[in-house]
């Protein structure tokens, strides 16, 4: 049982919340040692919601767009934008050895806050165009890896031909699905695994032929059903023989619209189990976990808290879409695979060991403020240095650090421990992940603890309303908006959702020049051959909204609960 020891208010939202004697046991455990002396991580001083939100705003998924790589002079696809102040390669000439990140090492300068000098490091780094390892015929996927022929779909990991999804792994043609794993053949299926020829289904496992389904589990051939296991040809819950149900399942074709309706009823009247062969779990969608508390969807994790998205995390704090391979020792990391022992972590992958204060360093080891190394170790800012003087220049950075400094955190902020202020991200809020998980408008975004005021009826300190704006925009901004859009390609005709026909058999092949005006957000978007050909050989009717918005209803079905405390 944890115990309360301190009561803290957030200096984001001006929330409290409480450390507990099981908090203060893991910072001590994970701060870094240098010459026998511990230098301790203090208490957080945002609250789990708010540095959750800060780690978000890091995070650009499926915000594509063209541009030239800064080495070839050659139109690449990237997560970054023209109007971007970084250097940008392309994958291959990134990976290869014909530059060195060393080459923009520099000393630390103490008469500045590490946060101002690790802003200037970034914009003068090459960064990655894409995180897509191996791709083959995948150029349009980002935050995945060894895929073959996938198309618009992210955090997708050893599939094949996935299109418009998230969060796929070992995986073969799935369309318009969220949280898959070894599946096959599956169209708008969430939070399910070990499915075969399936469509609308959510929470459902170790089954074929599933519509419109609900937390089934070892079913097969079964249709707006819920809530069942080990059962076969089944119909709203009523079970039929295999030829009485064919029978009555024709009964169904051509419906597809009063089908989803249905769906959504028993969907909205429908229990979620929560937690899949776990141990002592708080909050949601966890599977085989232990002691894993104020956590959601995670997997095969332990003795950790506030972890969202996180695979084989193991004593970690504030843990967000790590995995793959394990995640053990880490506090306040984001996107990270096989890192281990390592504080504030940005993209890290293959094997990073006791690196603090670092974006997507790679294969690298005792590392302190570096961008985008690879296979390099006690390095502070990209330079190198010896072991022995590594050791003894961290210790000092981290003293600069722990006294407060007019800093990109804002003025007077102490930078030892706090996360890498949102002002410094590559990313306006609105390309992240943060505006799937805490939407925001733009006036919002640029006046943000301005607008928590607001909704705390005056509990936010009081300023002269004349300078209070000005006020606060200096001293916390915090996050950043993009205003760049992507060009969309010409294309011979628009035509808005409505006007589509509903029978597929209706729909001609030149659909395939012209884009469809998406009937929610208004955006125009495409839909290309192998999607045409899986509507007609499953008989689905063409989509009537943007591949994003799609992603944000789907995510609404499974985002049941708001993030942490503030319920």
């Amino acid at each position: 049982m944890e115990k309360i020891v301190e009561t803290k208010i957030c200096k984001c939202c001006w929330l409290h919340f409480d450390i507990t004697d099981k908090d203060l046991e893991f910072y001590e455990k994970v701060s870094p040692s240098f010459w026998w002396v511990k230098y301790l991580i203090p208490s957080p001083t945002f609250c789990p919601d708010c540095r959750q939100q800060r780690r978000l705003t890091w995070r650009n998924e499926r915000k594509l767009y063209k541009r030239k790589c800064d080495a070839s002079g050659k139109e690449i696809i990237s997560i970054y934008s023209p109007d971007k102040p970084y250097k940008v390669y392309n994958q291959d000439f990134w990976w290869s050895d014909k530059w060195d990140a060393l080459d923009y090492g520099r000393d630390f300068d103490f008469s500045k806050s590490f946060f101002e000098q690790f802003g200037e490091l970034m914009k003068e780094v090459p960064r990655n165009a894409l995180i897509n390892v191996h791709p083959e015929e995948s150029d349009y996927i980002n935050c995945a890896g060894f895929n073959k022929s996938c198309y618009l779909s992210f955090d997708i990991w050893y599939s094949e031909k996935c299109f418009y999804s998230r969060t796929i792994y070992e995986s073969v043609n799935i369309f318009d699905s969220l949280y898959i794993t070894n599946s096959q053949n599956c169209y708008e299926c969430v939070n399910s695994y070990n499915l075969y020829k399936c469509i609308y289904n959510f929470n459902c496992f170790d089954s074929s032929n599933l519509s419109y389904c609900i937390n089934c589990k070892g079913c097969s051939d079964c249709f707006l059903c819920s809530n069942l296991e080990n059962k076969k040809y089944m119909i709203k819950n009523i079970s039929y023989s295999k030829e009485e149900y064919q029978i009555e399942i024709s009964k169904y074709n051509n419906k597809f619209e009063k089908n989803l309706d249905y769906y959504k009823e028993i969907l909205k009247k429908s229990e979620i189990e929560m937690f899949i062969n776990c141990e002592d779990c708080s909050w949601s969608f966890q599977k085989n976990s232990k002691r894993c508390y104020f956590s959601f969807w995670n997997v095969w994790s332990e003795d950790s808290k506030f972890l969202l998205d996180s695979y084989q995390a193991k004593n970690c704090y504030d843990d967000c879409f790590c995995g793959i391979d394990s995640s053990e020792m880490n506090l306040e990391t984001l996107g990270n695979q096989d890192a281990k022992s390592s504080i504030t972590l940005l993209g890290c992958f293959n094997g990073s060991y006791k690196v603090l204060y670092s974006e997507s360093c790679h294969v690298c080891s005792n590392c302190f403020g570096c961008v985008w190394l690879k296979n390099k170790s006690y390095c502070i800012l990209n330079k190198q240095y010896t072991k022995e003087e590594y050791e003894i220049l961290v210790p000092k950075i981290i003293d600069h650090m722990s006294s407060p400094q007019p800093s990109p955190a804002g003025e007077g902020v102490k930078e030892w421990w706090e996360f890498f202020p949102s002002s410094l991200s590559p990313f306006g809020y609105n390309e992240t992940v943060a505006q799937e998980y805490y939407p925001l408008t733009r006036e919002k975004v640029l006046y943000h603890p301005e607008f928590i005021s607001e909704s705390l009826e005056g509990k936010f300190p009081s300023y002269d309303s004349e300078t209070s704006s000005e006020w606060l925009f200096k001293k916390w901004k915090i996050f950043n908006w993009s205003t760049y859009e992507s060009p969309f390609p010409k294309v011979e005709k628009i035509i808005p959702a409505s006007k589509l026909p509903e029978n597929i058999a209706d729909i001609p092949d030149d659909i395939l020049n012209r884009a469809i005006e998406c009937e929610i957000t208004k955006k125009p978007f495409r839909i290309i051959k192998e999607e045409l050909v899986f509507y007609r050989k499953h008989n689905l009717p063409i989509p009537r909204r943007h591949p994003d918005q799609r992603h944000l209803d789907r995510k609404k079905i499974r985002q049941t609960k708001e993030i942490f405390s503030k319920i």
